[in-house]
């Protein structure tokens, strides 16, 4: 039986929440938005602080170059948007008013994955994290729950630097009560020797689910939360890779770019082992409600169980090559001369 977790909020809403908190705390707090407050959740913000809240309209681009000059005057800004119209249409402005002079920017993208459902794939951001991990200098976080949220955000603030956080649209399981969230760190949640299931966003639920339908089976699965994709915890991903010897990795993003490339590129220059993806395919996604674009483009526990399967029969697979119709020993080589 796969485990059933409380819902909570969405993690914008904890976002928005944690603005709040951080206004009162901290008075260089600013927040920008797009006009797409009341979806961001920034608007609690305005509410409580007018004066530090400047909503330029639907002018991406402009918004982050105007987040930088704040961040620049001795501000920390929060500048925030749908995913896919932040990263996308402020791009060149990321590159050049915040990464390249490491302005003190935090860019929270609300409605990240696919499962903002209806809305469609103008809207649906399957490559933010990919954009976003190549920004030099830029932290790239995607909580799984409204506690992570929180807890992120108000690390943003006192991180020194440029960051980047995903939060979604539908209301996520409740996975943690509270705890604190480093950067450059993940959070195991459940141990196992058979293989490591890392995940981020709501697959970390999807990710706990498929554990308990292995264990039902007789396979152990270890769980890490990778709520930071960068930087990655190299150390948590390496050590997996020789306790359990095969991963499978789950995120609502494209296969390109996102976490699953991030892990395997530490593999392959540390520990490499069998890997799996769970992720949206090369392709854009289309109109339908959560859940029923998570199921088809395999967004669920069980296309991760289907996936830890499938490595499992890597993993068996023998690492050298049969003997049979090997040459024998005095036997010259055919290129041999």
């Amino acid at each position: 039986m796969v485990r059933e977790l409380p819902m909570g909020p969405a993690t914008r809403e904890a976002y928005g929440a944690a603005l709040v908190e951080l206004g009162k705390s901290n008075p260089n707090v600013v927040v920008v938005d797009a006009d797409l407050s009341k979806s961001t959740y920034t608007t609690k913000f305005g509410k409580e602080f007018p004066d530090r809240f400047f909503n330029v309209g639907i002018a991406e681009a402009n918004m982050v170059g105007i987040a930088g000059g704040l961040a620049h005057s001795g501000k920390i800004p929060f500048c925030s948007s749908f995913a896919c119209f932040l990263i996308d249409k402020g791009y060149d402005q990321l590159r050049i008013a915040v990464a390249y002079p490491r302005e003190n920017v935090k860019v929270v993208s609300s409605h990240g994955g696919i499962s903002i459902g209806e809305d469609g794939p103008s809207q649906q951001s399957i490559e933010d994290v990919a954009l976003a991990v190549t920004l030099p200098g830029f932290v790239v976080c995607v909580p799984s729950d409204a506690a992570q949220a929180r807890d992120l955000v108000k690390r943003a603030a006192d991180h020194k630097g440029p960051v980047y956080i995903r939060t979604g649209r539908p209301k996520v399981p409740t996975i943690y009560t509270g705890g604190e969230f480093p950067f450059g760190k993940s959070r195991q949640l459940e141990d196992g020797k058979d293989l490591t299931i890392v995940a981020n966003g709501l697959m970390v639920a999807e990710a706990l689910k498929a554990h308990d339908a292995l264990k039902d089976d007789g396979i152990t699965a270890r769980v890490i939360d990778s709520y930071c994709v960068k930087p990655l915890d190299a150390e948590a991903i390496e050590r997996a890779s020789r306790e359990t010897g095969a991963l499978v990795v789950a995120e609502e993003h494209s296969r390109i770019g996102g976490l699953g490339s991030i892990v395997a590129q530490c593999l392959a220059a540390t520990t490499p082992a069998p890997l799996e993806q769970v992720a949206v395919d090369d392709t854009y996604a289309e109109s339908g409600t959560p859940q029923q674009l998570l199921e088809k483009y395999g967004l669920t526990w069980k296309h991760i169980v289907a996936a830890a399967r499938k490595v499992l029969g890597r993993k068996a697979r023998p690492s050298t090559p049969p003997t049979a119709g090997k040459a024998e020993e005095n036997e010259p080589h055919p290129f041999e001369v």
